[in-house]
């Protein structure tokens, strides 16, 4: 944690050093020197399965999959995909077997079903359609494969049975049979069966027909009519066109024809054929961005459709068959630390977030190198919390106390101890987990320092417990010879906060910011080169900045710790005057005080925090941790939670 006295980092590499790492230290960074930044991601529809630190792994891996598309993680630029760009429908009916890459594929699988329509998915209708046109009947039954494209195709197939006649779907109409007039007349003389009825089963007419191609003829008079078989009561053929023509979801058009509805469908925006509710034609784009359940626009292309989606939060595109290939509706967790133990400063800093995800007060410390644990915890605290779906971590820190925690590293009675201890007190406040803030350790305890995390890891996942670590930003130069082993403790925790502030501290001998943007985004590219997996890692981000105070030579004279909350009042009162500051991508102000001196300050505000969500966001971070609550204007929260 900031604003503390803390030790000048370069006091971290002498200790290193004093404690007789320096030979191991150059091979240790020699090996940290890899990058193991995963660069690649790998989704199934849209869920991440896996990430890779090349494009041709990650390219390979996808293969063995369907529906699967390959991200550069920064910038989320979409690389490769294996989605079909061709659909086999049959009758409004397909599935995803019926989806091809290629066209040739599309057409194979085409010539082996009777009623086969392709669809190309990045155009607006069908490239090939085979529609039923013909219908047997055998008196009043038919069967499902009784459908034919041409009226030679049904001739044929009636040559097999006696007793049939063929109803064209285009007119409805009767327009062939094989009855001979000896047939014709038996039938006629028979009990007449036939009555023409409307929808709701009244009786348009008084008569009755027993011969079926009479009651037939009779019925197209009557739109809207069909004819019952009143014994059996089996509808034998109704008049009301099958074919709807919708337009942005209302019926348009109806027709007998297909062919006539796509007609009348194709010249029209957003419309569909539709016939019992399946879709059989449609020039509305395959997908769709989708915001919450608002639909903002439809594309034809993968391509535009997510670059339209990317410019608004939390949307998604999804396919006509609701598969979502594409979404950014992940959400960044927030986390807070407190800073302090007491219940009501807690509560009050609390009373100014809005959606808070995380809050770590400290109530935990390492007492003493037996293991001895002090406790400032308040279970009243976690009642308060009860229903504000808040979680919460408690800080656990070592006083930052080098001798200190180096002695307790080295007694496995008093590491057990304090475990044991730690996890229990945890368990009974019914908390989410704890976060773990070693600070100023000495080099020669990494192994160690990673063995105590190890330990307690382990502890806190069987009793149901999440584990953060808190880790300086640090530099390359020197993160090898420290107590933090960044790969192998990223590899143990859940989560790993990274302390991205204090670039300019209270020992610093020049004037600059606690966190300049460039400074922040290559700690947090480093971090991944170590090898933390972004969905571990959180960014510290500052609610404080440092104060400097210059004599008349540039000479630093000292500085102090301001809060952000009040920086808009001592601006207005000092009437200090800013600048934009390209190195720092802050606001520089500068004033004179009543002390003769220039008083030098880089802004902390709502905008610059946004541009530290925007790194997180920018490498697909887990989230952000702000040091600390209390410090910043409750109007920040606003745009945190707009941000999230």
């Amino acid at each position: 944690m900031p604003i503390r006295n803390k030790k000048p980092l370069v006091f971290a590499l002498v200790i290193a050093l004093q404690a007789g790492l320096a030979t191991t230290a150059v091979t240790a960074h020699a090996a940290s020197s890899v990058d193991q930044t995963s660069k690649y991601r790998v989704y199934h529809n849209d869920t991440a399965i896996k990430e890779f630190t090349t494009s041709a792994s990650a390219i390979a891996y996808a293969k063995n999959y369907t529906y699967t598309h390959v991200e550069k993680i920064t910038g989320r630029e979409w690389i490769w995909d294996n989605f079909p760009h061709y659909k086999v429908y049959e009758n409004g009916v397909s599935s995803p077997g019926r989806e091809f890459a290629t066209l040739a594929e599309a057409k194979q699988y085409a010539s082996k079903v009777p009623f086969a329509q392709i669809r190309d998915l990045e155009k607006p209708g069908f490239i090939q359609s085979v529609y039923p046109a013909y219908r047997l009947y055998q008196g009043d039954k038919t069967l499902a494969n009784w459908s034919f494209a041409t009226l030679a195709e049904a001739k044929k197939a009636a040559k097999a049975y006696g007793n049939i006649h063929i109803i064209d779907l285009s007119s409805n109409q009767w327009v062939w049979d094989n009855i001979t007039v000896y047939q014709e007349n038996v039938q006629r003389a028979q009990a007449a069966v036939y009555s023409i009825e409307a929808e709701d089963g009244t009786s348009l007419t008084d008569k009755t027909y027993s011969f079926l191609l009479d009651a037939i003829r009779a019925s197209l008079a009557l739109p809207g009519s069909r004819v019952v078989n009143t014994q059996t009561g089996i509808v034998v053929q109704t008049n009301k066109p099958s074919f709807d023509v919708t337009q942005s979801g209302r019926v348009v058009g109806s027709y007998y024809s297909i062919t006539k509805a796509i007609v009348a469908a194709n010249s029209l925006s957003s419309s569909s054929v539709v016939k019992d509710g399946l879709t059989w034609w449609t020039n509305i784009p395959y997908l769709s961005v989708i915001q919450g359940d608002k639909l903002l626009r439809s594309f034809h292309t993968r391509k535009g459709a997510v670059q339209f989606a990317s410019l608004y939060a939390n949307t998604e595109v999804a396919t006509a068959d609701a598969r979502v290939i594409w979404d950014n509706t992940k959400k960044l967790q927030l986390l807070g630390w407190n800073g302090t133990a007491r219940t009501d400063s807690i509560l009050n800093q609390l009373s100014q977030t809005q959606g808070l995800d995380y809050d770590s007060p400290s109530w935990f410390e390492l007492a003493s190198a037996d293991g001895t644990l002090s406790d400032f915890s308040d279970s009243a605290l976690m009642t308060s919390l009860a229903s504000s779906g808040i979680k919460v971590t408690p800080l656990v820190s070592n006083q930052f106390d080098s001798k200190l925690t180096s002695a307790f590293l080295r007694n496995e009675a008093a590491k057990m101890k304090f475990i044991n201890t730690l996890v229990s007190k945890l368990t009974s406040l019914h908390v989410a987990g704890v976060n773990v803030d070693f600070e100023m350790m000495a080099g020669s305890d990494r192994t160690l320092y990673t063995e105590f995390i190890r330990s307690l890891t382990k502890a806190a996942h069987t009793a149901g417990l999440t584990v953060s670590i808190d880790l300086p930003r640090g530099d390359v130069a020197w993160d090898a010879k420290t107590a933090y082993d960044h790969n192998a403790l990223a590899s143990i925790v859940d989560m790993v906060m990274i302390m991205a502030y204090d670039q300019h501290w209270k020992g610093s001998e020049e004037a600059g910011s606690v966190a300049e943007l460039a400074w922040v985004e290559d700690g947090v590219k480093q971090f991944l080169a170590y090898g933390v997996p972004r969905s571990k890692l959180m960014l510290g981000v500052p609610f404080y900045v440092r104060e400097w105070s210059i004599d008349a030579t540039g000479s630093l004279v000292s500085n102090q710790a301001l809060l952000m909350g009040n920086l808009p009042s001592l601006i207005q009162e000092t009437g200090a005057i800013g600048a934009y500051d390209p190195i720092s991508g802050q606001v520089k102000y500068k004033y004179t005080g009543a002390d003769g001196y220039t008083h030098v300050f880089w802004a902390e505000t709502a905008d610059s925090v946004k541009a530290r969500l925007a790194i997180a966001k920018k490498y697909d971070l887990a989230g952000v941790a702000a040091w600390r609550l209390g410090y910043e204007p409750a109007s920040l929260w606003t745009m945190l939670l707009q941000q999230k």
